[in-house]
């Protein structure tokens, strides 16, 4: 994929559902994944030409994995002329090691979410823009379909209402397969994650159901983000903050982790 490409995807979501405004200062959460890093480059180009000035500021939190190496991250913020933080947390300590985890996604997201939503706040931003994909809305929506019995998605955009923060979504029109192409043209620096239970969620198992059925049915995936689109879901029009556990494909063991602590929304498939 070009970059221009890459320009006119974001720009579309940006525009058609008013995510960016005049003087906004916008956290981009950065996971080291290529998801993270196709949004951190697209919303850097587009900062440059689009007619409402707004400032960028990427973040990642840490987990603790000292195998996991970020500096080629912090060599790629200073290319595109963007401020880097990374928030140093013990999260994957507490959670594998004190907690012992059977079922770590959940509890893990709403802790980085938490971190990374505090460090935006101590940053002056006022919004977040965390790097789903069409393919993460399908997903979504066919987990909310089999788990929960109803016909939901992610939200383009809506306000958190104990911060007041803004998340956005500028990728959500972006194909998956896409963004693998960008970050090989493009060289991204692509963290791996070395965390024991990557791969291992519902929501991974929904990504190869979908594999399978798309053999049979190659538009399958056009055709239910149309759906999607078309729904117009309550929360799309409000931008009014709504429960998403199934964002992270938690099952209900891992839904059950998260009692005690508050939403906080964040990145999947980051």
């Amino acid at each position: 994929m070009e970059l221009q490409r890459l320009y006119s995807y974001v720009r579309q979501a940006v525009e058609q559902y008013g995510m960016i405004c005049a003087g906004d200062h916008i956290a981009v959460g950065i996971s080291g994944g290529k998801d993270s890093l196709t949004l951190l480059y697209a919303l850097a180009g587009l900062r440059r030409f689009y007619p409402k000035p707004f400032s960028l500021t990427a973040i990642t939190v840490h987990l603790g994995w000292e195998e996991m190496d970020f500096a080629p991250i912090g060599a790629l913020c200073e290319k595109l002329q963007v401020p880097y933080e990374i928030v140093h947390t013990q999260i994957a300590e507490i959670i594998f090691d004190v907690r012992k985890e059977k079922h770590p996604c959940a509890l893990c997201a709403k802790l980085r979410k938490g971190a990374l939503n505090e460090r935006a706040l101590a940053l002056g931003c006022n919004k977040i823009a965390y790097a789903h994909h069409r393919d993460d809305f399908v997903e979504t929506t066919f987990l909310s379909l089999l788990q929960e019995g109803r016909f939901s998605s992610l939200s383009p955009q809506y306000v958190l209402e104990r911060t007041g923060l803004t998340l956005i979504r500028p990728m959500m029109y972006l194909p998956e397969a896409q963004i693998r192409g960008f970050c090989k043209k493009y060289e991204l620096p692509v963290v791996k994650n070395v965390c024991p239970a990557d791969g291992n969620t519902a929501r991974e198992r929904v990504k190869q159901s979908l594999r399978q059925l798309q053999m049979d049915y190659p538009n399958m995936r056009e055709r239910i983000f149309t759906a999607i689109c078309q729904a117009q879901f309550d929360d799309w029009l409000t931008m009014t903050e709504k429960r998403e556990e199934l964002e992270n494909g938690d099952d209900n063991e891992q839904k059950n982790a998260t009692d005690g602590f508050e939403r906080n929304d964040g990145p999947a498939g980051a």
